[in-house]
Formats: C-alpha cells, structure tokens, sequence
C-alpha cells in the first residue's frame, strides 16, 4: 500500500527572524520540501513562502520528525549556512523517547550508513559500502518501559538518529520504519530536534535556538 500524505493543520512556529535568516520550529507530520506529485505540494517551505518570498532552504528535517529549523533569506545566507553544516560547524541536539531502558547513561553509536535501494526510504548499516555516522546519547529519565534520551548527531546521515537507536535495541517510540509492535504503536515519531547552534551569516556571531519537545 502507498504512503497517503496528509499534511498537519498544525503551522509552524516562528522563533527569530531577520534580514538574513529565518529559524522556525516545523511541526511533526510536514514535510520540509516538497514530495513527488502535487498531493505533497504542501511542506514547510512552501507554507513559509507566503510570509517570506525569498526563502531559501538550508537543511532538513523528516517529514515526522519536529523541531527547530533554519532557513536562509538571501544567497549569501544560504551559502554561508550550507558551508557550516558541511563543515560539521552547526550543533543540534534532539531529544527522544526510546524502547526499553537504554544503559549506560551515555555513550556513542558509530556505525556506516546506507540507503536500503529495494526498501527505501530506509536506511541501513552497512560496514563495506556506508557512509561514516556517528551519534552520542545522554540519558534524561530512564524507566523499564522506555527511555528519555537526548541525542547529539555528530555526522548528518538520512535517518541516523532512528537507526543508530534501532541497532542499539532501543528504537524510537512511534517509528513505523524501524520499530515494531508496541514501540511502533505511537500517534506520532518521538524525536524532536530541540536546539540548534550556528554562526550568523552577517555578524559570524554564534547564536543559540531551542523549542521544548511536546511530548
């Protein structure tokens, strides 16, 4: 069965704005961009257009996934930006509720990832042909049934977070890809990207975002 795209109601939440940039908290259940066909024309970017014709988009985030994004508003910012997420220069740090009890209170994932071809969107390890991807855990609450962790992505791989989690045996609540049975029985993904820290394109000063998790 194809995936049918209903967008959310939910619009997004502006947190900054200004000549140069635009930072914004994209609810869960919107794409970012565009989809294949005009049943996914409706996205973030698309909504933001309407208030700010000459944004430009800079990274990305899942279509279930929520949080804090930025976009640019000019070509140099677009730029600019590109350059410090290629360089590993913007931090972000999400927040997420896994299966079980995830032990010991921190630690890292380092495993290679790849596209899975005949079953995409998803992603897999894969030692040979993978993409280096790195990700560091620190606890918040831990209980027997699942686990409050927020999660540091070193590396920007499609679909890192939820794979890296799944290959530790704790998959993300509500993950309808890499999770099954209880754990996928969820109203929504359980990760939200919760701050972002990034230098402005005109100042080169550091400047600090975040957005509480809603669950």
């Amino acid at each position: 069965m194809s995936f049918v795209y209903r967008p959310t109601d939910e619009p997004p939440r502006l947190i900054h704005d200004d000549d140069q940039i635009l930072v914004v908290e994209k609810p869960a259940g919107l794409l970012s961009v565009p989809g294949r066909g005009p049943d996914r024309a409706d996205c973030l970017i698309a909504r933001l257009g309407r208030a700010f014709p000459t944004v430009l988009l800079v990274h990305r985030l899942d279509l279930d996934t929520s949080g804090i994004m930025v976009f640019a508003l000019t070509p140099h910012a677009q730029r600019h930006l590109g350059r410090q997420f290629e360089q590993r220069q913007v931090k972000k740090t999400y927040i997420a509720r896994v299966s079980g009890r995830l032990v010991p209170a921190t630690g890292a994932v380092d495993l290679p990832l790849i596209v899975d071809w005949p079953n995409r969107p998803r992603q897999k390890v894969d030692h040979e042909t993978g993409r280096p991807a790195r990700t560091e855990w620190r606890v918040v609450r831990a209980g027997d049934a699942e686990t409050r962790v927020r999660l540091t992505p070193v590396t920007g791989r499609s679909h890192q977070l939820r794979v890296h989690m799944a290959s530790l045996g704790h998959p993300i609540l509500g993950d309808t890809l890499y999770a099954s049975g209880a754990a996928a029985d969820h109203p929504r993904l359980m990760l939200h990207a919760e701050t972002l820290r990034l230098r402005h394109p005109d100042s080169n000063l550091s400047m600090s975002f975040s957005a509480p998790a809603p669950f």
